[in-house]
């Protein structure tokens, strides 16, 4: 029994640090993304908007992204098992960066109304860090020094042909 608990406390800390894995390295690249749309003025002022909410409508800013996500990811499971993997994928990899993108701006707008909630205020920092304890465990494996070598090397070699 102890066996299959550490087998499964291990495959739920793999996954659920490869999701923070995304979210990390998705999350700024892709905030940046839609602070370029702020350029556009019905944008700008949608995001003007956005940050003058109050704190519990701020909070369903927040979160209706999440729930209206949830039938495209549910379809991507349809698709699956109905045999159409690759439709599946791509709906639910688009859905995925799509949803990262679209949170990750959504916070940085609303974080100042909902640190006003006292939840929220106490939930955040301990879930922050918690968060940044499981990111510092993945980083000192050799996954991730391997995986930090080869986009180093990407890097390089996108900016070589770049000229």
């Amino acid at each position: 029994m102890q066996t299959l608990r550490r087998f499964l406390q291990r495959l739920f800390f793999f996954l659920f640090a490869a999701l923070l894995l995304f979210e990390e390295w998705g999350w700024e690249p892709l905030a940046a993304l839609f602070v370029r749309l702020a350029r556009l003025p019905l944008w700008a002022a949608l995001e003007r908007r956005i940050v003058r909410l109050s704190p519990k409508i701020a909070l369903l800013a927040f979160g209706l992204p999440v729930l209206t996500l949830l039938p495209v990811k549910l379809l991507a499971l349809y698709l699956f098992g109905k045999g159409q993997t690759l439709l599946g994928l791509v709906l639910l990899l688009s859905a995925k960066i799509g949803g990262t993108a679209i949170m990750a701006r959504l916070f940085q707008l609303t974080q100042p109304a909902l640190m006003q909630l006292g939840w929220f205020a106490w939930c955040y920092p301990r879930w922050k860090a918690w968060k940044d304890a499981v990111l510092a465990e993945v980083r000192k494996t050799a996954v991730w020094r391997s995986a930090q070598t080869a986009k180093q090397a990407v890097k390089l070699w996108w900016k070589g042909l770049q000229g």
